[in-house]
């Protein structure tokens, strides 16, 4: 049996054992011992130092009245008699510091009782604790498994396949588009650009980081937005008296563009290519719908049918073949080829299915609090 699910198992055993012995005695008669057996203890911690001796009667008589009356109604509590014979015991007209110490071994006969439900409840907890440790093992095993799948099935995949069949037409189409990106980038108007950039919010496939407020406000109301973003950039390095030649509010162009220099040098149409490997077939029209809705605002008749020869090719029977042989191109490295090939990944993905089944069924068998 794995580690979490042994504990579980023992932490089953460890509660169910505490909770037969709390039964045998009764929880509601030992709630009350407990409360009365902790109560008590307390007064003889209170008043050890004022009841003791002669000098203080008002503590003494505070002290014996408390007493009696935490003792009064013993029906139905364990250690009834170890109550009144500490009662009794404590009923004198003259208490020493020995006598409360006397007091407290006199009542170790009820703490070892009602120390049944203190075990219990801990037991209570540590079950809770132990189903809790193997949910949390459980999902980590889930996300070990799905990584070891992969790799097995990437290792099942053919090294010598002609990926070449969907790289090339995926690499025409980014090629292009980055071109483009590129020069649309230079040369439009940069409240023209970084509009394109913000409308490409409306499409979540489409992975833009969005132009800052204060950025595009600016491009749009100040008549340096029909700059291009190099020319911005280059302005925003000039001296506040050579900037003054050139725009009508230094201070807006040095607040806005000046703090977003890293924005702007990194804005590129990453976020317009396939990328390699490719994504799942389900997933390329999807991606493909999205791009051409933000490229109609730059791009031209070219590149729009390079990215439908993208999109081509996933009704091709061959995609995914030839896609897991991509992914295992790239994404394996030699540890992992040897592991595959050693038979390494076979036997922990037969371990930890072992232990994920060994898991659940303890799970399954002993049931949350």
């Amino acid at each position: 049996m794995t580690d979490a699910a042994q504990r579980l198992q023992d932490a089953a055993t460890q509660r169910r054992r505490t909770r037969e012995r709390v039964e045998a005695v009764g929880e509601a008669k030992l709630r009350r011992c407990r409360e009365l057996y902790r109560d008590l203890l307390d007064l003889l911690d209170r008043y050890e130092d004022t009841a003791t001796g002669s000098g203080n009667f008002q503590a003494y008589t505070e002290f014996e009245g408390a007493v009696a009356a935490l003792t009064e109604d013993l029906d139905d509590v364990p250690e009834k008699e170890t109550f009144e014979a500490v009662d009794d015991y404590l009923q004198q007209r003259r208490l020493s510091e020995s006598d409360f110490e006397t007091a407290r071994r006199k009542l170790e006969p009820v703490g070892e009782v009602v120390e049944r439900l203190d075990t219990w409840e801990q037991a209570r907890e540590d079950y809770t604790d132990a189903r809790r440790e193997a949910r949390k093992r459980l999902g980590d095993l889930g996300d070990r498994i799905a990584e070891l799948e992969r790799l097995q099935r990437l290792g099942e995949a053919d090294l010598d396949a002609p990926v070449e069949r969907l790289r090339d037409p995926i690499e025409t189409y980014d090629d292009r588009v980055r071109e483009a990106f590129s020069e649309f980038r230079s040369s439009a108007p940069a409240r023209e650009v970084l509009s394109v950039v913000a409308r490409a919010d409306s499409y979540p496939l489409v992975a833009f980081q969005s132009p800052p407020d204060d950025l595009l406000d600016y491009v749009q109301r100040h008549e340096a937005g029909t700059e291009t973003v190099p020319t911005l950039l280059e302005y925003a390095d000039y001296s506040t008296s050579k900037l003054d030649h050139y725009v009508d509010d230094t201070a807006a162009l040095k607040r806005a563009v000046g703090t977003r220099r890293t924005y702007l040098r990194n804005l590129d149409a990453a976020s317009l290519t396939v990328g390699w490997p490719p994504p799942p077939a389900d997933h390329l029209p999807w991606l493909v719908r999205e791009y051409r809705s933000v490229l109609s605002s730059f791009a031209g008749e070219d590149i729009v049918a390079a990215l439908r020869d993208v999109r081509a090719l996933a009704d091709r029977a061959e995609y995914e073949r030839l896609r897991e042989s991509a992914l295992a191109r790239a994404e394996l490295d030699a540890d992992e080829r040897e592991r595959l090939s050693s038979g390494a990944v076979t036997d922990e993905l037969r371990t930890a299915r072992q232990e994920r089944d060994a898991i659940e069924d303890a799970l399954a068998e002993y049931e949350p609090l």
